[in-house]
């Protein structure tokens, strides 16, 4: 049972994180951006940052839960918190928070979270409902564009947003609160073992795709004679934008929740055959058809990558050396993964990112842990500039 006494060691162990990165954001907006602009968005930082490391922890999670007894009435209440933070902050910085699409920030705050307060029974297994909530939510995150997404600081900041943040904090209330999705692993831990894995991962991935990329002349050196390493204050302060700004949302979404659910739902099933069958059918179409609807040679190699995948996923399966369905969710996730990327309008880039999903989704599997996933996702995201590379895109 969750008391408050056992919050004590994960609240502090957050409050800690939530310190020094302040400090951080301190020491990187100084020279950037004005004291107001900075003393404005720091309350904001602390206690958004605060509910974000600490929010998806089990303990704070179920103490949450306990204190709400499915009175839907305490559970409108947190939703309701978000809205106002980010309105607020909108507000303090001069700027309308009811101009264009902002309207539909409340819709995108309260939906997951009411949605599954209105279930009968959030401890039920996962059906097509929580896909559809999943569906129905993330969609729409990716599709508007608020404006002003309030930046940290708010004229031009590189820590995220309010919005994006309160986007976060809205799923991982209503995904591991309110629904009960207790291993989602969004919370951060420091373990030597979860960062060794994500160091081999991170080195055999480029490794691998460096020999691709160069012969399909994807990747170049800026400088030919030498493959120099590049750690500077840029370098460090875009590896912390590309971890807090993307890879932690994203990672979240494909691998805390989409990769885990559909692993849950495959594994409940009892037939992961049938689930391969269908992801490797349907996949292979749809990464040929987005093959052959960019621009660029090599067409196939997007359904190439899709078939390799999924052809891995079957071997671990038929192995049975996990729980069943695990590897099936990865693949498809890796897949979907890089298909939403096909935005960048490079066929290999698609084909590199269904690559880099199934290294991220494997350091979630060994990690159980959306941060690693992401700190992978930041350092992938950061190697071009940190060994001077030079991507085709």
């Amino acid at each position: 049972m969750t008391t408050l006494a056992s919050l004590k060691r994960p609240l502090v162990t957050t409050g800690i994180y939530t310190a020094l990165l302040s400090l951080v954001f301190i020491l990187f907006s100084w020279k950037h951006n004005t004291a107001a602009d900075i003393f404005i968005a720091l309350p904001y930082f602390v206690v958004l940052y605060f509910m974000l490391f600490s929010l998806g922890k089990p303990a704070v999670s179920d103490w949450l839960r306990k204190s709400m007894k499915a009175d839907i009435r305490r559970v409108f209440l947190f939703p309701l918190l978000l809205v106002l933070l980010y309105f607020s902050y909108v507000g303090f910085n001069k700027q309308n928070p009811l101009q264009g699409t902002l309207f539909l920030v409340p819709y995108l705050l309260f939906f997951p979270v009411m949605a599954f307060a209105a279930r009968a029974n959030t401890n039920a297994k996962l059906d097509w409902l929580d896909f559809s909530v999943f569906v129905l939510f993330f969609f729409p995150v990716t599709l508007i564009d608020a404006k002003p997404s309030g930046n940290l600081p708010f004229n031009g900041g590189g820590f995220d947003s309010v919005y994006r943040i309160t986007v976060m904090l809205a799923a991982v209330f209503a995904f591991v609160t309110v629904r009960h999705i207790r291993d989602v692993g969004f919370y951060p831990v420091f373990k030597w073992k979860y960062l060794f894995t994500v160091v081999w991962v991170w080195m055999a991935f480029y490794v691998f795709v460096f020999i691709i990329g160069w012969s399909v002349d994807f990747i170049k050196l800026r400088n030919e004679d030498a493959v120099p390493v590049f750690i500077t204050s840029k370098v460090a302060r875009s590896l912390l934008s590309v971890f807090l700004h993307t890879a932690l949302f994203e990672e979240f979404v494909f691998r805390g929740l989409l990769q885990n659910m559909l692993a849950k739902r495959i594994g409940q099933s009892g037939s992961w055959k049938t689930f391969w069958i269908w992801g490797l059918v349907i996949l292979t179409a749809v990464s040929l058809l987005t093959g052959y609807a960019l621009n660029g040679t090599m067409q196939w190699f997007p359904a190439l990558v899709t078939v390799l995948l999924c052809a891995a996923a079957y071997g671990m399966e038929r192995k049975g050396k996990t729980t069943m369905g695990v590897y099936t969710a990865l693949a498809v996730t890796s897949v979907i993964f890089g298909l939403v990327h096909a935005h960048a309008g490079s066929i290999i880039f698609v084909g590199l990112a269904s690559i880099g999903g199934w290294a991220y989704g494997y350091v979630y599997l060994k990690t159980g842990n959306v941060f690693y996933a992401a700190l992978l996702h930041a350092l992938v995201n950061t190697t071009p500039l940190l060994f001077g590379l030079e991507l085709a895109k």
